[in-house]
């Protein structure tokens, strides 16, 4: 291999730097880019990756990321969309315990520091694709196009198209990735140290290139691919002979070989290293998916260059104003992924015609409280797409909060005729028929949600409360039960099953569920209030009491709390405390029922004690 340089390379109008300062200089540029997106919020798919993703938290074992997929979903289940990203993850779970949590700076900080080492290393990925690969006589690797290398790697760096995957913490898989790529690709042409001396190559390099490809691959799935380009590098740029000539020398023995025409007789043996763990990578990774293909909906989901015409200081200005043009995009766009509504707002102006960007508008208007707002935006997505059911479903959850049941019903019926797996929308529209006294249609749809998600506590729960409206007590106990062991901080349904426990009568059952819920919800102030009332019942007024006054340190401007309180303490005739509480809860709540005449009769005793005190 000639050990020159290119010759165009001179002319590229940019000075020539050391590699410590081309890797400085180009890293800096990446940061200048993406820098003002440091302190920015969770975004679009960073709620679902990041924020409601179990797998972050300490108290998660480490080695459920092995057998969860991205988004925190057991892999075997119909609904994960089988990314398979364990290592991803586990720099997520890092960012969670350094920071004591959710602090999205952290995460936005980790990388954009990616961003610019993949940029500086970009300088040895080009050197090598533009000027082939060479050693010098200390075995160094040569840069034979030093400027041309630069000047790929700061278009690389300050390119608008890596936004999302920058200002966007679940773009971190992306990140990864590309550095074990460059990582594999790099150690795969160590492998040719020697090419120099007699064209052999080292088969232990290529091993740990493979490992690399392996590792790139566990940070998203599109690491494999390096093993293409190792490949594509090795047959062109490595072995670059003339195939029929070579054919004749190894047929007719007619000269010996040299030593590029020694590395093409290895060739085979090198791409089928490749081949055979490219296989064994998507066996393994087909086996952990559990052989079947992720489930998308239909709304899930060239650059081209012109001959250089121009001339001295006109091709110069060209570049410069590019890249600040470039640079500008980036602080554009990375400011537009700040938060969700900015960043849903700009899809909206450039694909107004597209249906997921009017249906994420909603959502974040809806998660924002603007629930008028989201309405229309729903309404434009469901129009656009007539059967995305996302859309209808939210539509209908809205609709149902509403009071606007009719329609909320049809909406929901419809999103569930066109996917009858949708488990979310069959609970939606249980709730809905519930709420319209269908209640055999009711329980027809909440049974078909669980048919369809078998681990759906809330779903049990909803149905709980349709046996409890019904007065099938046993039926909506059993519902509640299977509700808690499914999610066992489910304090919704503890709380309904002591509440009806306490109602019907059955009170020594309804203080064992609130003492087993309390054992796994020790500051669930809801849950204490009610087994504070259970207790008082039970005449348990001391130990009643002390439930009250946990419950009243948590949540202090609970008026019924306190109302109930100064109840017990009537019963027990600590008749001072009573007034004391009764006039804290009609002070928090003046219209409380029962407060005030429960108060008026307590002031009635307290005047008649007073006349009759000696």
């Amino acid at each position: 291999m000639a050990l020159s340089e290119i010759d165009w390379d001179q002319d590229v109008p940019l000075p020539r730097l050391g590699r410590i300062q081309a890797k400085v200089t180009v890293g800096l540029v990446a940061l200048l880019c993406f820098i003002n997106s440091y302190d920015g919020e969770f975004v679009f798919d960073d709620s679902e990756a990041i924020i409601n993703n179990k797998d972050l938290k300490p108290a998660t074992p480490l080695t459920n990321i092995w057998s969860n997929d991205f988004w925190g979903s057991n892999l075997s289940s119909n609904s994960s969309h089988k990314s398979y990203r364990p290592l991803t993850v586990f720099t997520f779970r890092l960012n969670y315990m350094l920071a004591g949590g959710l602090h999205p700076v952290g995460f936005h900080v980790l990388n954009i520091a990616l961003h610019a080492i993949i940029s500086a290393m970009m300088i040895d990925v080009f050197a090598l694709l533009i000027g082939g690969l060479a050693y010098d006589k200390s075995a160094r690797v040569l840069n034979r196009a030093p400027k041309t290398s630069l000047l790929a790697a700061l278009f690389f760096a300050a390119h608008p198209v890596h936004t999302e995957s920058v200002a966007g913490v679940v773009g971190r898989a992306d990140l990864l990735c590309a550095l074990f790529f460059q990582l594999s690709f790099l150690t795969y042409c160590k492998a040719f140290k020697r090419v120099g001396d007699n064209g052999g190559f080292s088969v232990w390099w290529i091993m740990v290139s493979l490992s690399l490809c392996a590792t790139a691959m566990l940070c998203k799935e599109q690491g494999i691919t390096v093993l293409g380009v190792n490949a594509a590098f090795d047959v062109l740029l490595i072995c670059n002979v003339d195939v029929y000539e070579l054919s004749q020398r190894l047929l007719l023995r007619k000269t010996p070989l040299n030593a590029r025409e020694k590395l093409l007789t290895g060739l085979p043996l090198r791409l089928a290293l490749m081949a055979l763990g490219g296989f064994l990578m998507l066996y393994t990774r087909w086996r952990i998916m559990g052989t079947g293909p992720p489930a998308f909906t239909e709304v899930d989901n060239p650059a081209s260059f012109a001959e250089n015409m121009f001339l001295r200081n006109v091709l110069r200005i060209s570049i410069l104003a590019l890249i600040v043009t470039y640079i500008a995009r980036c602080a554009v766009r990375s400011h537009q992924w700040r938060s969700e509504q900015s960043l849903f707002t700009s899809a909206l102006a450039v694909c107004p015609l597209n249906a997921k960007v009017h249906y994420n508008v909603g959502k974040n208007l809806a998660d924002r409280g603007n629930a008028t707002a989201a309405i229309s935006y729903y309404r434009e997505a469901v129009r656009l797409h007539p059967t995305y059911v996302h859309a209808m479903n939210n539509l209908g959850n809205i609709l149902k909060e509403r009071n606007e049941l009719v329609e909320a019903e049809q909406l929901l019926s419809k999103a569930v005729s066109i996917q009858p797996d949708f488990a979310a929308a069959w609970m939606n529209l249980g709730i809905v028929q519930n709420s319209l006294s269908k209640f055999e249609l009711a329980e027809r749809s909440y049974w078909n949600a669980i048919h369809f998600r078998r681990k759906y506590p809330d779903c049990y729960y909803n149905l709980g409360r349709l046996y409890a409206d019904q007065q099938r007590h046993l039926d909506a106990l059993n519902a509640w039960r299977n509700a808690t062991v499914l999610k066992p901080d489910h304090s919704l349904a503890w709380n309904n099953m002591v509440i009806l426990l306490d109602n019907i009568g059955n009170l020594g059952q309804a203080e064992l569920i609130g003492r087993e819920a309390l054992k796994l919800l020790p500051n669930d102030h809801t849950i204490m209030f009610s087994l504070a009332n259970v207790l008082g019942k039970q005449e348990k007024y001391k130990e009643s009491e002390g439930f009250f006054l946990h419950a009243l340190q948590i949540n202090p401007k609970a008026a019924g709390c306190h109302g109930n309180l100064a109840v017990l303490y009537h019963r027990w005739g600590k008749l001072e405390l009573a007034q004391k509480h009764y006039e804290l809860s009609l002070k928090l709540d003046p219209e409380a029922p029962g407060t005030r005449d429960n108060y008026n009769m307590l002031r009635r005793k307290l005047d008649q004690r007073k006349r009759h005190a000696p």
